[in-house]
C-alpha cells in the first residue's frame, strides 16, 4: 500500500514538473532524529471500548524515525512536492483494569504488547506571496493520505484497527533568513474539524553550506486525532531530529 501511494506521487509530481517550467528547480529534503510519545488515549469502538492509554498505561517506547520530501520550485515562489514520513511506535506492559479494545476484551493484569503506526503521505503545493533576503512566507495545500492502525496483543488475543483515509491540510513556511548564512524556519500542516484535528509543526535552526545545501536541527511536534462513533484517538509525539536539504 505505502509503496503503491508513494509512487503515484512521484510520478505526478513529475509529470507537472516537466509541464510547468523547463527551469524548474529540483529539490530533495530528508529528516530523522528521535521521536517521543507524549500522551497516546485510545478507545475502540467509542461507546463501548475501554479508554486507556498507550503512553501512561504501558511503557511506550521512543523510536528512531525519518521523513523524506521531493520537489521542486519554479519561477522563484511555486514550490510542488510529495512526502513519506513512517513512523512506528511499540507499547508494553500491563493495566489494572479490564481493556475491551476493537471486540476483544484483554483481562486485567494481562501482559500486553502494543503497536502504534501512523505512516503519512502528502502532495504539497505552496505559494510564496513574499520572497525576500531576508524573508521568506508562503502558504498552500496538502493533500495527505494517512496509513494507520492501533493493535493490542496479550493473553493468546490480537486486535488490531487499521484505517486508511484522505485528510486536506493547510500548509505554511516561514523563513527569517537573519544572517547570511544562519536562518530560522517555521513551516506545518495542520487542519481541524468537528471530528478531530491533525498538526504537524517544525521549529529548526538553518544553516547554509552554500546555495544548494541547507542544514537544520530543531523540534516538531505532531498532534492530533479523531473523535467519531468508530474511533476516538488523541496522540501527541514530540521529534528531536536534523535535516538536509539539496538542490540540484
Amino acid at each position: 500500500m505505502k509503496k503503491t501511494v508513494f509512487t503515484t506521487l512521484v510520478i505526478l509530481v513529475s509529470a507537472l514538473g516537466f509541464t510547468a517550467n523547463a527551469q524548474a528547480q529540483w529539490f530533495l529534503d530528508f529528516e530523522n532524529g528521535l521521536s517521543v510519545s507524549g500522551y497516546n488515549d485510545v478507545q475502540i469502538p467509542r461507546d463501548t471500548g475501554t479508554l486507556f492509554s498507550l503512553s501512561e498505561d504501558l511503557d511506550i517506547r521512543s523510536s528512531y524515525f525519518f521523513r523524506i520530501r521531493a520537489g521542486y520550485h519554479w519561477k522563484s515562489r511555486h514550490t510542488l512536492s510529495v512526502f513519506a514520513a513512517p513512523l512506528t511506535l511499540k507499547a508494553s506492559g500491563s493495566v489494572d483494569k479490564e481493556i475491551l479494545f476493537f471486540g476483544t476484551t484483554f483481562p486485567a493484569n494481562t501482559p500486553l504488547e502494543a503497536g502504534y503506526k501512523f505512516n503519512s503521505y502528502r502532495l504539497t503545493y505552496r505559494y510564496d506571496f513574499i520572497r525576500k533576503p531576508k524573508w521568506q512566507v508562503g502558504i498552500g495545500l496538502t493533500a495527505k493520505i494517512r496509513d494507520a492502525y492501533i493493535e493490542v496483543d496479550g493473553g493468546g488475543q490480537n486486535a488490531k484497527k487499521t484505517n486508511v483515509g484522505f485528510v486536506p491540510l493547510l500548509n505554511f513556511r516561514i523563513l527569517w533568513q537573519f544572517d547570511k548564512d544562519w536562518g530560522l524556519l517555521l513551516e506545518a500542516d495542520a487542519a481541524a474539524a468537528a471530528q478531530g484535528r491533525a498538526e504537524d509543526v517544525l521549529l529548526a535552526l538553518r544553516y547554509s553550506l552554500n546555495e544548494k545545501v541547507h542544514v537544520r536541527v530543531g523540534y516538531r511536534i505532531i498532534e492530533g486525532g479523531a473523535d467519531v462513533e468508530e474511533v476516538y484517538n488523541f496522540a501527541l509525539i514530540h521529534f528531536f531530529g536534523a535535516g538536509i536539504t539539496i538542490s540540484f
